[in-house]
């Protein structure tokens, strides 16, 4: 079975230069390529029924939307590449999530782009490359 790398990727200049690299190392590997998009999502549990009716509503525009705005123009742009590519859209923390994807069969390294968030921003929420780094299954690469 063909190995895979998973790229968290989300339309910026630092996730693309992520997906840069990753379709590279992909093509040098012979590896397949899973394109990787999480909405930042936690779930509330005081929501009432109707509430939770309306959020469940947005959460689908927004994947729809995230689908077609961030997704399908990469996925168009990888199936001229050469490359088996694949998409995971999912909601959820981000660094979790990109670890389930990356828990999946055969997925070899996990790539990300390092935004430019502040050290100080970074030791009150921490950050998705240290969470990865720490906790991910597979390597991980920070692409600058």
């Amino acid at each position: 079975m063909k190995k895979k790398i998973v790229v968290g990727y989300d339309g910026s200049s630092a996730s693309g230069n992520a997906l840069d690299f990753a379709v590279n190392l992909a093509k040098a590997s012979q590896s397949g390529l899973v394109v990787a998009h999480i909405l930042e999502w936690s779930p509330y549990t005081f929501l009432t029924p109707t509430e939770l009716e309306e959020r469940h509503a947005r959460r689908t525009e927004e994947l729809e939307r995230a689908k077609s705005a961030v997704l399908d123009p990469v996925m168009q742009k990888l199936s001229d590449s050469g490359i088996e590519a694949a998409s995971e859209l999912r909601y959820g923390h981000i660094a979790e999530t990109l670890i389930k994807v990356a828990e999946a069969d055969d997925v070899e390294q996990l790539v990300i782009g390092r935004t430019g968030h502040s050290q100080l921003s970074s030791r009150i929420f921490g950050s998705v490359a240290g969470s990865l780094a720490q906790a991910s299954p597979v390597p991980v690469t920070i692409v600058p």
